[in-house]
């Protein structure tokens, strides 16, 4: 609830509330504050634990715990908006200490403290939950025959080992919040809630949310629009404001004998460090200390990361089933075999003729991801995203319950400075708060939005030109390393142009990733969006849609481009008239395709995970080590905890924006191009492990605390996710209708091989297909400009007259030379077929998921429904017990009223 404050002008400057600058606020910085002798400093009259002094986590007087941390500079001219913000802060009854820093003069600590009464009334006026009675579970009914079997399960159990990858609770105390029934605080009825101790009754990522939502309404001058926080810090009136973390993460002692020094230390043993990789995450203490945006952001990531267990087993299956069938393969062994098959030149001039033997490697790695197998695993992966978005859609639904999400609605969001700063003169009454507000015009939102649409299309054309220059690359590199003077390269001129213009079209990525960035924030503010959500649902938008094209653009090249409009021998299909389009290998364009995908999503998740830990880590230390030459190590140490926390790296600025794109783009990365790279999933599997950590040790150790915000879901990212699983299902589809060779496969094994019309199609039924799928070229039929240079006499002793391309064609001396066979229209007809009934079987088996899976599990919605019923039973029963209280203590005074109750 929003709430109007009055800024208090000159009327106060004769009240006992000192101003920005009083000396009565600010402490110097020094060491006092920190160090032994500060802990013998205590209030006249009073006793302060030592701890609380020396802690830096406590007023001065070490009793009032600091809320949240506000910095500014001395030499900032917008003193007076700080001094009546301030003020009004104070007002509002907050409690407020400054100090300066210990490395800078010019810096000044706000430390600000929410007392019990501020805690209690903002906590009622913002609904916050909190727990008044421990929950009572039931068992539901079983019969015998049920019980006996749960009882041999859990004999057998008894045998096994001790789960490993569960948290010890009893050697690592405190890992979950107290299992209680919760309910909107209420001043009125706080004798219902458990409240043990005032001071902890709130927990600090609460107190900082409370303390920030009053931030957030305070006003800092005179004018309707000039109120909160966020204006401050985006005029430059505050430096930063974070709330801080609770002490070091570090501890000299074990916390197997000593315990947690603090629930920073907490997470950081059983979360974040490396020895625990392989234990699942503690969410409840990630929720209680950074809240739940970011705890469902690691719940999603858990989650994601154990669905893709199965994916990868099937991958690697599929991958071992290449293996072990290698040898069996009648195609392959067909290729090594075929030294008397000459094939064209796959270049201009300076490509030799070769024999098909010689691409026998690449057909027997063509065979571990495109075999029998393949197939079925698209299909499983199209199932399995489905199966993960439907399960992760009752995970969520559980951790809301848990978590007490399921009542919880945003507050209206408050208008963005920017937007009211443009749109200031023109105003409208606001349905829901029913106070005037700016106003955009239609008209000028459908420009902005005509312009910015603009935008996104002149990027992507960007994105092709740049695809365009690697394919240019590609044609005029292969006839370079043909003619390249060391052997290796020369002999394999298609694998390393392959394999340098992936790496280069890896640097393109990088680098208009970059500019990607500026582009949209720069559309999404042209645009002008009303509030922070609309903002950053517009930014996500734009920067996946660049980011995928750019990622993904050279991909769908090389699977459905690369090698299909190459024309023929004599009649070469050609850029601008002038260069040669790249054709595929020998043994087909798969085994480019999977270079493509192995090479991008190793470099990319590589590359990643340094910007996301290596450059917070090397830019703390770099402060730290500017702070040790400056004060000494020992000096270092006795630095308060603000000043620490001050020294460490902010939050990312678009919040966790960049670790939910870079697993969306790996999720698109499993999913879209499976078919033709199975060891993806197996590779994501692995990062995503590693990842889990990566971002947990950033987040405990390397960036400051940021402020536990709530959230009920992932938000823009899931209608993401379900576009890229109906995309997944189109292009695995083309991928093995086109790219693969498994449709030609089958329609030679059912039509024209040795099993024509048998209903058989096993490796006997493949035994002259590749002879089959070559077509004959007469060599005096080359242009001139694509002749080669030599004219194969090293094969024969004598000059080629034949050479043999990949294509149904027929002969050269056919009625109609070079003209398309009836096997090629077969072979295209059933390629069509199968992709539209691949598509629509697909289709169907994950529309019939999503329908059989419910949303809401069947036990979680009785646990609702019994939870409503019994708060109802114990709220009255509280009611009741106190009105029963009141009347026998009216008793005992001797005083009765009629028609009491009960």
């Amino acid at each position: 609830v929003a709430k109007d404050v009055n800024i208090f002008f000159d009327e106060l400057e004769g009240v006992n509330s000192p101003s920005k600058d009083d000396d009565s606020l600010l402490h110097h910085g020094n060491l006092t504050s920190t160090s032994d002798d500060a802990s013998r400093l205590e209030v006249v009259g009073e006793e302060v634990p030592d701890k609380n002094k020396t802690n830096g986590l406590y007023f001065r007087d070490g009793k009032c715990r600091i809320d949240y941390i506000l910095v500014y500079r001395k030499s900032n001219p917008q003193t007076e908006k700080r001094e009546i913000f301030e003020r009004n802060i104070r007002a509002e009854g907050l409690q407020m200490e400054k100090e300066s820093s210990l490395t800078n003069s010019d810096i000044i600590f706000v430390k600000l403290h929410a007392p019990w009464e501020v805690l209690g009334k903002y906590a009622e006026l913002m609904n916050v939950r909190m727990p008044f009675r421990r929950k009572i579970y039931y068992l539901h009914r079983r019969y015998k025959f049920m019980n006996k079997i749960e009882k041999q399960i859990s004999r057998f159990r008894g045998w096994l080992p001790r789960k490993p990858m569960k948290l010890d609770k009893e050697t690592l105390p405190d890992l979950e919040e107290n299992d209680c029934y919760t309910a909107p605080f209420s001043q009125q009825r706080i004798h219902h809630f458990i409240i043990h101790n005032k001071d902890t009754f709130f927990n600090n990522a609460t107190r900082s949310r409370i303390v920030h939502h009053i931030l957030q309404r305070v006003k800092y001058e005179e004018g309707k629009n000039k109120i909160g926080l966020n204006r401050l810090l985006s005029n430059g009136s505050y430096e930063a404001a974070f709330p801080l973390h609770e002490g070091s993460y570090r501890s000299k002692n074990s916390i197997r004998t000593h315990g947690a020094e603090n629930h920073r230390h907490l997470l950081y043993e059983c979360w974040a460090s490396w020895g625990v990789w392989y234990k699942y995450q503690p969410l409840d203490l990630v929720r209680r200390y950074f809240g739940e945006k970011i705890g469902l952001y690691f719940a999603w990531l858990g989650w994601y990361t154990g669905m893709l267990f199965p994916a990868a087993f099937i991958g690697l299956f599929v991958f071992l089933y290449g293996v072990t069938t290698l040898n069996h393969c009648q195609v392959s062994k067909e290729v090594c075999q075929a030294t008397d098959i000459i094939m064209c030149p796959i270049c201009d001039k300076y490509c030799p003729f070769m024999r098909l033997s010689d691409s026998c490697v690449y057909a027997k790695v063509t065979h571990l991801f495109d075999n029998g197998a393949t197939v079925f695993f698209a299909v499983f992966m199209a199932v399995w995203a489905t199966v993960f978005l439907e399960f992760w859609k009752r995970r969520r639904a559980v951790i809301a319950y848990d978590w007490d999400l399921i009542d919880w609605e945003e507050e209206e969001e408050e208008i963005r400075p920017q937007f009211e700063a443009k749109y200031s003169k023109k105003e409208r009454m606001n349905p829901i708060s029913g106070k005037p507000e700016p106003y955009q015009a239609f008209a000028d939102k459908c420009s902005r939005l005509v312009v910015s649409a603009s935008g996104i299309f002149f990027m992507i054309c960007v994105v092709i030109a740049a695809v365009f220059g690697i394919v240019i690359y590609r044609v005029v590199t292969v006839s370079t390393f043909a003619a390249f003077k060391w052997a290796l390269i020369r002999n394999n001129s298609q694998v390393a142009t392959t394999g340098t213009a992936v790496c280069i079209n890896f640097c393109i990525i990088m680098l208009l990733n970059v500019l990607y960035e500026k582009v949209a924030l720069f559309l999404t503010n042209l645009e002008q969006p009303r509030t922070e959500s609309e903002w950053e649902n517009s930014f996500t938008l734009k920067m996946f849609l660049f980011q995928f094209v750019n990622l993904n653009s050279s991909t769908f090249y090389i699977a459905f481009f690369l090698g299909r409009f190459t024309g023929h021998p004599g009649a070469y299909l050609r850029l601008i008239n002038r260069w040669r389009l790249e054709e595929c290998h020998p043994s087909g364009c798969l085994i480019d395709l999977c270079m493509q995908m192995g090479i991008i999503m190793v470099l990319k998740q590589t590359w990643n995970n340094f910007m996301e830990l290596g450059y917070p880590l090397i830019q703390n230390w770099w402060t730290r080590r500017k702070l040790r030459q400056e004060y000494g190590t020992q000096r270092k140490t006795s630095f308060p905890q603000w000043e620490k926390d001050y020294n460490l790296q902010p939050m990312n600025a678009y919040g966790l924006f960049d670790e939910y794109l870079e697993m969306i783009l790996q999720f698109g990365f499993t999913t879209i191009f499976v078919a033709a790279f199975p060891l993806a999933p197996l590779l994501a599997l692995l990062n995503n492990i590693i990842e889990i950590r990566l971002d947990a040790y950033k987040f405990v150790t390397q960036w400051r605390r940021p402020l536990a915000s709530r959230a009920k879901d992932i938000g823009i990212w899931y209608g993401i996710l379900e576009g890229i699983g109906i995309l997944s299902v189109i292009t695995n589809a083309f991928v093995i209708a086109v790219t693969s060779d498994f449709i030609p496969r089958l329609v030679y094994a059912y039509k024209y091989g040795p099993c024509a019309g048998q209903g058989e199609a096993g490796q006997k039924c493949m035994v002259g297909y590749v002879n089959a799928s070559l077509s004959v070229f007469l060599v005096s039929d080359f242009e001139n400009r694509s002749e080669p240079t030599s004219n194969g006499s090293e094969f024969s002793g004598s000059p080629l007259k034949y050479c043999r391309y990949r294509d149904y064609r027929d002969p050269p001396h056919s009625p109609v030379p070079y003209g398309y066979t009836l096997q090629f229209w077969h072979v295209l007809a059933a390629r069509l077929a199968f992709i539209i009934v691949f598509e629509h079987l697909v289709f169907c088996i994950k529309h019939l998921i999503s329908y059989l899976i419910p949303d809401l599990p069947k036990d979680l919605r009785d646990r609702m429904r019994r939870e409503k019923y019994l708060i109802q039973e114990m709220m009255y029963e509280a009611e009741l017990e106190r009105l029963q209280k009141e009347r026998k203590e009216r008793k005992k005074n001797g005083k009765s009223y009629h028609n009491e109750w009960p």
